[in-house]
């Protein structure tokens, strides 16, 4: 048996063995507490009131998001409103504006009714008043004044009465002059006769 027992053969070399018999003490990883925590962290050891510190830093964005919210909410709400006042406006300028036309187009519906009382309306006289109608009426004019309907002081104007022992109440009996209007606006009152109850001694 050889000297060396690490040599199997003559002539091979006895490999080469290291230890290492030093003791390394073992790493430990612990983790931190979140900085958002109620209880103290790291750096805030010693301070019991960091934790209300950071909870009202991180308090301060949501009550920030709270308030541009409720000032876009308001703004929103005043331009809704400003919005519906500029229609509203626009739509009574627009009716100020037909209510003049018409009413300077009141002589002609007056000449196209006594021409058509007369007999004139016929041929082409009565295609030129249909479609002058047509075109007022378009406009939103409308006619007031009806043989038989009641008598109503704010739509007609009374240029004839006379007492009917029929009649309970006043009724328009002749359309002397028809009134007429656009949408809430009287342009003129009705001239019309009128027939009713005799009037008490």
């Amino acid at each position: 048996m050889s000297k060396n027992r690490h040599l199997r053969h003559q002539g091979e070399r006895s490999p080469v063995v290291m230890r290492d018999v030093r003791r390394i003490a073992p790493v430990i990883l612990q983790s931190r507490p979140r900085r958002d925590a109620a209880g103290p962290d790291s750096a805030g050891q010693g301070r019991p009131d960091s934790g209300r510190a950071d909870w009202a830093e991180a308090a301060r964005p949501r009550e920030r998001i709270a308030e541009l919210t409720e000032d876009l909410q308001r703004v929103k709400a005043e331009y809704d409103n400003y919005r519906k006042r500029v229609r509203r406006d626009r739509l009574a300028i627009r009716e100020i504006a037909v209510v003049n036309v018409l009413t300077g187009l009141l002589p002609v519906l007056d000449a196209v009714e006594a021409a058509r009382r007369e007999g004139d309306g016929n041929g082409a006289a009565a295609v030129v008043f249909d479609v002058l109608e047509e075109r007022l009426a378009a406009l939103g004019l409308r006619t007031v004044g009806a043989a038989g309907e009641p008598f109503d002081p704010n739509t007609h104007e009374a240029i004839t009465y006379y007492a009917s022992g029929t009649e309970h109440e006043a009724v328009c009996t002749e359309v002397l002059r028809h009134g007429y209007r656009v949408g809430d606006h009287l342009l003129r009152p009705a001239q019309v006769a009128v027939a009713g109850p005799a009037p008490a001694a």
